[in-house]
């Protein structure tokens, strides 16, 4: 597993860190940026499928959106990741998956895990080769959505990784 700071607590968003989100997502510049109203929506409706890192004074750090897939229920399909700039480089992106996927393997059975990635994104293509290689499963690629299916047209393909099955889901050593 890995190893993130000692004072670092991972948890369950709550509607209160909506806007928190909303910001590390925006301070990313990576990220595409969803409404406000839709993280507020996130932190309420998936809150129980998404997981916040908190500092010292409990406000988010960083977090980890996503959903159980509704035709795949053993799937976790992760939507965003992001840590903030001043925590980056210290376990939090990958400490957060792995406590989330520890979670969602004992209440929901889960055994893989897709994400898209923009080509060109390597912190969030090491991310998930190295979650990949940690859990001894299977990664594959491919492009779900090609770059001609975005209607604003300047957007690049959304290249699908499938992470699975997973083989040593343990809980991570945050508390």
């Amino acid at each position: 597993m890995t190893a993130a700071p000692a004072d670092l607590l991972i948890d369950q968003p709550a509607v209160t860190d909506g806007a928190a989100l909303w910001r590390l997502a925006k301070e990313s510049k990576t990220l595409d940026l969803n409404s406000s109203y839709s993280y507020l929506l996130w932190c309420r409706d998936f809150a129980g499928t998404s997981a916040v890192a908190r500092g010292e004074g409990g406000e988010p750090v960083g977090f980890v959106t996503g959903y159980v897939r509704p035709e795949r229920p053993r799937t976790l399909l992760v939507w965003q990741v992001a840590v903030d700039s001043a925590h980056r480089g210290l376990g939090i992106a990958a400490a957060l998956l792995d406590g989330l996927t520890a979670r969602l393997t004992a209440e929901h059975g889960v055994t893989d895990v897709e994400t898209t990635i923009t080509p060109g994104n390597t912190a969030s293509e090491r991310l998930f080769a190295s979650f990949a290689a940690r859990h001894g499963a299977r990664l594959e690629r491919e492009v779900l959505f090609p770059a001609e299916l975005f209607p604003e047209g300047a957007h690049d393909p959304e290249v699908l990784y499938r992470i699975g099955p997973l083989t040593d889901v343990t809980p991570h050593s945050a508390h």
